[in-house]
């Protein structure tokens, strides 16, 4: 029934205004965020989800970074281990010219001055061959990589002790019965570096072959975030318009209701 005391219409009118305002707003964020979650309210669960994907996203992005260390760590040792190798086959060849009856008491006091300086130069490039400022040939190099979002994602990198003492060429041969025995540890010393490089070429294979494997995660948990998160901006549009819409005829809806008391009282005169 109609009545002046209190105006019905326009309360109901007001609440559509702004159940039609919150609405409009609510896509218009949405097209100027482009997302489609801009409150926890517009989806508590979806929100959830999506930020342990971006937490998972941005891990297995550091992930990627320490697989590319350790690669370089590896590199850095295998260049190392490859200079070591020469050496020892540089000393493999004094060793064989060391064990001639051609060779002169004279020449084979040089070619041990050469075979010991040679054994030095296998410690100068242990001790020079770092990472960071981490030796890594003395055999003291061992640390884990985290590469995935959980803490047992870990691949552990230990490289070999390849310094002279280790190798077993540290002997100071003199003559050619010191050589001729040399020339057996010389070729140990061989196969283990040998070894140690076998080692180091698996597991930068390895670090390579993960590295792609978190390139595609990253990549999928990107796409099943935006599935979640982005918004499809022609339906934020089109919600925007349509809410534009209620908001434009709840206003003018609320200007008629506030218009009726006005009408009422002049039944009065």
């Amino acid at each position: 029934m109609p009545v002046i005391t209190t105006n019905t219409s326009a309360n109901s009118a007001l609440r559509y205004l702004n159940i039609n305002s919150d609405d409009q707003t609510s896509a218009l964020n949405k097209v100027a965020s482009g997302s489609r979650i801009t409150r926890a309210s517009d989806d508590a669960a979806g929100l959830a989800v999506a930020t342990k994907l971006q937490s998972d996203v941005a891990v297995l992005g550091q992930a990627s970074t320490n697989a590319s260390h350790a690669s370089s760590v590896l590199e850095t040792a295998d260049g190392g281990l490859s200079s070591i190798s020469d050496v020892l086959e540089r000393m493999k060849v004094l060793c064989a010219e060391a064990v001639s009856g051609a060779v002169s008491t004279d020449e084979l006091a040089y070619i041990a001055s050469e075979y010991s300086t040679l054994a030095s130069e296998i410690d100068l490039i242990v001790q020079t061959t770092t990472f960071n400022g981490t030796a890594l040939l003395g055999g003291t190099y061992d640390a884990d990589f985290l590469v995935g979002t959980k803490a047992a994602d870990v691949i552990n990198v230990a490289l070999t002790d390849v310094d002279a003492a280790a190798l077993g060429v540290t002997a100071a041969a003199t003559s050619a019965t010191d050589f001729a025995a040399e020339l057996t540890l010389v070729n140990t010393a061989i196969n283990t570096v040998a070894a140690a490089r076998a080692d180091v070429g698996a597991q930068e294979s390895q670090f390579n072959y993960h590295a792609d494997q978190i390139s595609s995660s990253e990549e999928n948990l990107d796409a099943a975030q935006s599935a979640i998160v982005d918004c499809d901006v022609a339906e934020a549009q089109s919600e925007f318009s349509s809410a534009q819409v209620r908001t434009n005829a709840a206003i003018a809806a609320l200007s008629q209701a506030n218009d009726m008391p006005q009408q009422l009282l002049s039944l009065l005169q």
